[in-house]
This record gives structure tokens, C-alpha cells and sequence, in this order.
């Protein structure tokens, strides 16, 4: 039987649930007195994803950098609406985008989209730029930062806009509470306040049949339904239990069936 692994002992005694994964990718990563200072950082509760410069999403792996948005799984789904949705060269835009990943993921599978994303973070548009044609990467709020000409022509809004209520964010696990920006993770009093914004905003933006798609939590979902359905969108609430993931899609001037759980 082969002697216990020092560095997968470490990685488990602090935490880290799947620390032989961890132990592997830190040691690609880096080595000697390198990969000493990554465990160190790692132990003292850094994520992983950041140590190593990337994390894995729909089946990418996408540039992250300290201090931004780090991708989660559940986030897939939304890339799976988006991609139910297309038409031969849609237009699709990412709000709130982070480091931009359901863009490009959206942008991997179907190369002929004509892909857009905008964050109000400048650390977050930094590396969305590596992870999309910088040109197609704009910095800004919301709206404001996309061009006049894509206005009345987008057919997929897509954001995982903030959603967590500005006193719940203590709760939140310490890797994004501590190592995030607050901004990518304070969705105001009730959670709602960027969505709010998304919904008032999107029927101008949208070509004729267009549809927004909103990120949210399972518990969120009802209220994300109800600020589109006050635009006029017809709405259903997606879940994918195997990835914990929730979304609200609203079609503009179409049916998409019953609202559901």
C-alpha cells in the first residue's frame, strides 16, 4: 500500500472536500517552492480556481483571476437555454457576465452567434476579454455599455445578474464571500434589485420574438418571474436538479408555457 499523500492530507484537513483532484491540478499548476505558496494560499482558504487560472465550464476551461466571479456548474443551464433558443446568427448578449463564460461557452457551440457581453466590474471585463473577442466585451452598466446598434436586434438576453440579498452574503460560502467582489454578488434588499433593472430594460433591446434569461434561486424564482411577466414577457421557470441550477426564461411576444417549479 503506497505511503499517504502529504499534500492530500493537507488539502483534507483544511476542508477540501475532493482534495485528491485538488492535489492534481495544484501540482500541474506549479511546482517546488511555487506549488508550496499555491497549498499555502489554498489552506488559508483561496479558491482553486483562481491558484490555477481557470475554472471548468460546459466542458471549457475559462480565465479567472483574482477578485472575480468565479463560474459555478449550475450556471450550465442557463447555456442550455440559451442554445434551445438560437436561430442561424443570433444575436446573444451576456449581462452581467463576469468573466464572460456563458458567453463563451454559447460562442463554442454554435461559432455563427453573434456574441456580446457587458459587466460593470473592470477586473471582470479584463478577463472576459480573454475568454472572448475583446472588441465583443463591453465595460459598463448594463445597457449602457452596449452599442446603439445592437438595440431592437438582440434575440437572447442571458444573465446571471446578482441575485443574493445584500444580508444573506455572510452566509455565503467564505471562497466567494471573502474573494469575490461584493458586486457580483449583492442583488440589494431582497435580491431583486439588478433583475428589476434586466426586466424594466430588455423589451427595447430585444428583436420581435426575442426572450431574456435570468438566473436565479429556487426560492427567488416566482418574484424573477413576476418582473417579466409586469414587461410582458410569457414565462417559464426552469430547474436541473442534478446541477442545482434555476432559471426564469421570458419570451417576448411568444408562448412559452406555464410558469412551473
Amino acid at each position: 500500500m503506497p505511503p499517504p499523500d502529504p499534500l492530500v492530507a493537507r488539502l483534507r484537513a483544511a476542508g477540501c472536500v475532493f482534495a485528491e483532484d485538488e492535489a492534481a491540478l495544484l501540482r500541474g499548476a506549479a511546482s517546488g517552492e511555487a506549488l508550496k505558496a499555491l497549498v499555502a494560499r489554498r489552506v488559508a482558504g483561496e479558491p482553486l480556481e483562481v491558484l490555477v487560472g481557470w475554472a471548468e465550464f460546459a466542458g471549457l476551461r475559462v480565465a479567472v483571476a483574482p477578485g472575480v466571479f468565479v463560474p459555478r456548474r449550475r450556471s450550465e443551464l442557463l447555456v442550455n437555454a440559451v442554445l434551445e433558443a438560437l436561430t442561424d446568427e443570433a444575436i446573444v448578449v451576456e449581462l452581467c457576465c463576469g468573466v464572460g463564460s456563458i458567453a463563451a461557452a454559447v460562442r463554442a457551440a454554435r461559432p455563427d452567434a453573434k456574441v456580446w457581453a457587458s459587466d460593470i466590474d473592470p477586473d471582470a471585463v479584463a478577463v472576459a476579454r480573454r475568454n472572448l473577442p475583446p472588441d465583443r466585451v463591453r465595460e459598463g452598466d448594463l445597457y449602457d455599455a452596449l452599442p446603439a446598434s445592437l438595440r431592437g436586434r438582440v434575440d437572447v438576453l442571458v444573465a446571471n445578474a446578482p441575485y443574493v440579498p445584500t444580508e444573506e452574503i455572510a452566509f455565503m460560502p467564505a471562497e466567494a464571500r471573502d474573494h469575490e467582489h461584493r458586486v457580483a454578488l449583492d442583488g440589494g434588499a431582497d435580491g431583486h434589485a439588478v433583475q428589476g433593472r434586466i426586466a424594466a430594460g430588455s423589451r427595447e433591446w430585444l428583436a420581435p420574438g426575442g426572450r431574456v434569461i435570468i438566473e436565479t434561486s429556487r426560492r427567488q424564482a416566482p418574484r424573477t418571474a413576476s418582473l417579466l411577466e409586469q414587461q410582458g414577457f410569457q414565462v417559464r421557470v426552469v430547474r436541473d436538479e442534478e446541477r442545482d441550477g434555476t432559471c426564469v426564461v421570458g419570451v417576448l411576444g411568444g408562448v412559452e408555457g406555464s410558469p412551473a417549479g
